[in-house]
């Protein structure tokens, strides 16, 4: 089966191919972090117009790439959800046309679910069952897998996701939209130890995350060393690397509470903060005195991308489940109430 796979759901337009026999075939991406950097974040209406723009060429190249012809195809996959409304409508309305015109299968594919499952795609991918650290600009989440469709909320983020935290701490330190990429960079400046932020919700039981305190931290943090006249270049580097370790210690604390409690030996890490280096880092120490592996998708699958939408696609189509006629888009879509792979479509 060769399952053609769209990803609209935000800033980036992703378009893939999966086939069961040959794996990954190939794969496109555009970013639209240029066109919304002067605004500091995405702006909803100016991405639905960008992913209109960009969805045919990007078909076109993945299927040249592949060697293949539309009529090669025998399904179509794409995020249904959760995202931002008008971008969600772009790709829902693109797949379900197309596939009517080639009369193939359609379906609609949970944003996140895919996220957890692009693992999979590398040459060595996780078992199951796993403990899933979901980690983006609009989610973070602690989930435990037991198979494709089997997931439990082990916690989550009660105000800002560590995406999002990233961002606002990168506004107030001056920096360019994207936020996680730019700290990380101008974190390798930093001094160790010359501030400690909190650990925020770590002194207590549970497996939920709260990051909005970090925020007013790194507020308060700056305003002070600006009043002592310290304001400059080093303090900026200094308070990135504080703000990022307080992340990352905080994500680890809680991955390696959930692998204890749950009593499952596997840890994977999906979504864009997924790339980051000392999360890596911290992680990969973190589990080897349990005896625990943890295994993350490559850089580039770490953010939006639509090979992850062919990959889950096609798990769920072979095992028989499809939309009906309806476009579907969801912007809120929690994954616990997926069907498994045994639930017809």
């Amino acid at each position: 089966m060769r399952v053609l796979g769209i990803e609209t759901s935000c800033d980036e337009t992703g378009v893939a191919i999966y086939d069961t026999e040959q794996g990954l075939l190939a794969h496109a991406l555009h970013s639209q972090v240029a066109a919304h950097a002067g605004y500091g974040g995405v702006v909803p209406e100016l991405a639905s117009r960008d992913h209109i723009r960009r969805l045919l060429p990007l078909c076109e190249q993945v299927l040249s790439e592949a060697g293949l012809a539309r009529r090669d195809l025998d399904a179509i996959a794409y995020t249904a959800g959760p995202g931002l409304i008008g971008a969600l409508m772009v790709g829902s309305t693109f797949a379900h046309g197309l596939a009517r015109a080639l009369d193939i299968p359609v379906l609609g594919v949970h944003h996140m679910e895919a996220h957890l499952l692009a693992p999979m795609l590398e040459p060595e991918g996780p078992d199951f069952p796993f403990v899933a650290l979901l980690v983006s600009g609009g989610h973070t989440q602690l989930v435990r897998v037991d198979d494709i469709g089997r997931y439990e909320l082990l916690g989550e983020s009660v105000d800002d996701a560590a995406g999002e935290a990233f961002d606002k701490a990168a506004r107030m330190l001056g920096l360019e939209y994207p936020g996680g990429p730019r700290i990380a960079a101008l974190a390798q400046e930093g001094t160790p130890d010359r501030f400690r932020f909190p650990r925020p919700m770590t002194n207590r039981p549970g497996l939920d995350f709260s990051f909005s305190g970090l925020k007013t931290y790194t507020r308060n943090t700056l305003r002070d060393a600006t009043e002592a006249g310290e304001a400059d270049h080093q303090l900026h580097a200094d308070v990135a690397l504080a703000f990022q370790t307080a992340v990352v210690e905080t994500l680890a604390i809680k991955c390696r509470r959930a692998l204890e409690q749950t009593g499952i030996r596997t840890l994977i890490v999906a979504g864009g903060v997924g790339a980051n280096r000392a999360l890596r880092d911290r992680l990969s120490a973190m589990v080897e005195p349990l005896e625990c592996r943890v295994f993350y998708p490559r850089p580039e699958f770490c953010t939006d991308n639509g090979a992850m939408i062919a990959f889950a696609g096609h798990e769920r189509l072979r095992a028989g489940q499809q939309d009906g006629p309806e476009m579907l888009a969801w912007p809120r879509w929690s994954m616990t109430e997926l069907p498994g792979l045994d639930a017809a479509g």
